[in-house]
């Protein structure tokens, strides 16, 4: 062929190839016999323009049955999914050769040389040339699970907050890895080899080290076993609300959450991840951590040391996990957090006894999630769940020898209390005959005061019932608080006990310390709690014992816990003759009711000495709307010629109009109140309409802290006329 008819040729095959481009870039993928017809050429010009396209890197090339050909399109896209295509045929082969990787990969020997430079630059892969057949690909299997440990710490890092160490890399690397050894691994880590074998050596719950048996070789690591999963998993749903709390430093963020397969909500807690790798060198820690921070039996009994040492366990932790990980100060804070409630406290349970809007947490067996009673929400389930039947059974144990109590099978109930006031109740089974429980009744961090009740918010009393109430307290009335289970009866008879004036001695006495007091009173307060007997029945010290002791410690006023038995209630009705005045709760759904467990059995208190008592106060759970509500308070009425007592309803909550209602006048308390102080009738309106006044100030200006409603009661009582002129300037 001549020059001339050879210069034809490669301008044919040019203009095939310009052509056969655009048509398969349109169509994306095309056939050899198509091709022909399209661009009426032969087969063979067609091939020859295809193949130069395909050493561009502009189409591919694939070979079909029978000898067929079918011409494909290579787009930008199909270019990205190549790179991480050709990773993962690495990652399975080990090492493969060029054309091998070309061929695999639907793409041209020099577009597939492309990839490898990429790859090689990131020092996944080695490429040597050989003189047939192309090169050869040889994967860094160890860098490449790096990089794909890497991306999945991204993607968990989109989410949410997680701490990935050395040692999280370290236990990835040896899943993943065929043969990883201690060299391999400071090579990819960026590390020494020592740090490497001393990692593993603190992992040896998860990880152990085979010593080859030549000297110079390597030391092979090996995975043991798995590390346990977490006990804490996020519940998808409908987000019904969301909040973030923080537990000794660690955060975590709640979601209330709908679903059409469950009856209740779900609490779904989630916390930062930890990975594997720190969590198994935390575990390690135990022993050091027992070693700097001894406990003594007599610091287990005592609160205020036990918080000590629980602070320099805590500083202690933090000391360990910031000289062994290379991580910023919060996550080393968090660690710490997180280690003092696995080594110190309940656990994952911690973080629920840090939310103020729970009241209640109940384990109800290790079987099923732990439960818990939200006010905004009522009972909800949580994502949280124990271990096994030991864990909780060790979680009582440990409760109890706090408060030098004890839970056996022998004595398989137990009443107890946290360091913080909580008051605990557990079983073991088969008393409880699903499992193991443990019922805790949290304490408020911040006590509700009588502003938050009067708040609009929360609205469980009007402004005026509370400033009636506060006069009462303040000229020193009998008063008994009267509600069902879970209704508010402590809370409201803790509200009510603030607004006592500074200059008297209050003695309580309780079963499990709850009632908390503004600073103002605790300079003359005896909080007295009762004992359970030991375990050969001695040294019990009851209710009734602690009541007859209140009235030989000269107390102004005498506030009891609950009133259970007979003789309990005989004591303090005839405190109340005596002179004393008295505060207690009962469990009564209405004033009707609460009189009829007074006069009848098994309390049976004579109806004459019960006319010692002014005025019963009944607050009910509203449970379709989740609040809580003062249903009545009534006023006692002392019978004529030895007729039983009776009742003056003075305020009720009116469920339909749903509004406060003033039912009556009062009649007894205005005429003792007369007879004891000298104030008129319109004195004393006058009276409660100022401390109305003050309560609604209080609130417009946020006074809700405990410490700052003391504050202002003890003002108050100080000079009343200096706080009403700042209150109406």
């Amino acid at each position: 062929m001549g020059l001339k008819d050879k210069a034809g040729a490669i301008r044919l095959v040019s203009d095939i190839k310009a052509r056969l481009a655009d048509v398969v870039q349109k169509t994306g993928r095309l056939d050899i016999e198509l091709a022909m017809q399209m661009l009426a050429a032969d087969r063979g010009s067609i091939l020859k323009a295809a193949r130069i396209l395909e050493s561009e890197g502009a189409i591919v090339m694939k070979s079909r049955f029978w000898g067929e050909v079918e011409f494909q399109a290579l787009t930008k896209q199909d270019q990205t999914v190549n790179s991480e295509r050709l990773l993962e045929l690495i990652v399975k082969r080990g090492r493969m050769s060029l054309k091998k990787a070309a061929s695999d990969l639907g793409v041209s020997r020099d577009y597939a040389r492309d990839l490898v430079a990429e790859l090689e630059v990131l020092k996944f892969v080695r490429y040597r040339e050989r003189l047939r057949g192309g090169g050869m690909i040889e994967g860094d299997e160890h860098q490449i699970f790096k990089y794909r440990i890497d991306q999945d710490v991204s993607r968990l890092r989109a989410h949410g907050r997680i701490i990935y160490t050395t040692a999280d890399y370290l236990l990835e690397l040896a899943r993943r890895s065929r043969s990883l050894t201690v060299e391999a691994a400071a090579r990819v880590l960026g590390t020494t080899e020592a740090e490497i074998e001393a990692k593993a050596k603190d992992m040896s719950e998860v990880l152990m080290l085979e010593y080859p048996a030549n000297p110079s070789a390597s030391p092979r690591i090996i995975v043991k076993r798995t590390v346990a999963k977490d006990n804490i998993k996020p519940v998808e749903g409908t987000v019904v609300e969301t909040y973030n709390l923080k537990a000794d430093e660690v955060p975590a963020k709640v979601t209330i959450v709908s679903r059409e397969d469950e009856p209740m909500n779900i609490y779904s807690i989630e916390t930062p991840l930890v990975g594997d790798g720190t969590k198994a060198i935390l575990k390690s820690f135990a022993e050091d951590l027992s070693t700097l921070v001894k406990i003594s039996p007599d610091d287990i009994s005592d609160q205020k040391r036990m918080l000590e040492v629980g602070e320099k366990f805590y500083v202690s932790a933090r000391n360990l996990i910031k000289d062994s990980f290379s991580i910023s100060q919060e996550d080393v804070n968090i660690l710490a957090g997180m280690m003092l409630h696995q080594m110190f406290g309940l656990g994952s349970i911690e973080l629920l006894m840090h939310d103020d809007w729970l009241e209640e947490v109940c384990v109800n067996t290790s079987h099923i999630p732990v439960t818990a009673y939200h006010k905004r929400f009522g009972w909800v389930k949580t994502n949280i769940t124990l271990e096994d039947e030991r864990m909780v059974y060790n979680y009582a144990a440990q409760i109890g020898r706090k408060v030098e109590k004890d839970i056996t099978s022998l004595d398989p109930i137990m009443d107890a209390h946290l360091l913080s006031g909580d008051r605990v109740n557990a079983t073991l089974f088969p008393i409880s005959n699903f499992g193991n429980t443990i019922t805790i009744r949290k304490f408020a961090r911040q006590p509700w005061t009588i502003i938050h009740y009067i708040s609009p918010q929360i609205g469980t009393i009007s402004a005026e019932m509370a400033a009636f109430l506060w006069m009462c307290f303040q000229y020193e009335l009998n008063v008994i608080i009267g509600g069902g289970t879970a209704s508010g009866k402590t809370s409201m008879l803790n509200c009510l006990c603030a607004l006592i004036q500074p200059t008297q001695r209050v003695i309580t006495i309780e079963d499990t310390r709850e009632l908390n007091l503004p600073s103002y009173l605790k300079w003359n307060w005896v909080p007295l709690t009762t004992r359970s007997p030991n375990p050969e029945g001695k040294g019990e010290i009851s209710m009734l014992d602690l009541i007859v002791t209140s009235l030989r410690m000269r107390p102004d006023r005498v506030v009891l816990g609950e009133i259970r038995r007979r003789r309990e209630a005989e004591v303090l009705f005839e405190a109340m003759h005596t002179g004393h005045s008295v505060y207690s709760t009962i469990h009564a759904d209405t004033a009707e009711n609460l009189k009829r467990r007074l006069i009848e059995p098994p309390i049976e208190v004579p109806s004459s000495e019960i006319e010692a008592l002014h005025l019963m106060v009944v607050v009910y759970r509203d449970r379709k709307r989740g609040e809580r509500k003062v249903f009545e308070i009534a006023e006692i009425i002392p019978g004529e010629s030895g007729k039983e007592f009776e009742l003056n309803y003075l305020y009720h909550w009116n469920t339909r109009a749903r509004e406060f209602v003033k039912v009556n006048d009062s009649k007894r308390i205005m005429d003792d109140l007369s007879m004891h102080t000298g104030m008129s009738r319109d004195d004393i309106k006058r009276d409660i309409k100022e401390k109305e006044e003050i309560l609604n100030w209080m609130l417009k200006n946020d006074i809700k802290d405990l410490e700052a409603v003391g504050a202002t009661m003890e003002e108050y009582y100080k000079s009343p006329q200096k706080l009403l002129e700042k209150v109406r300037r």
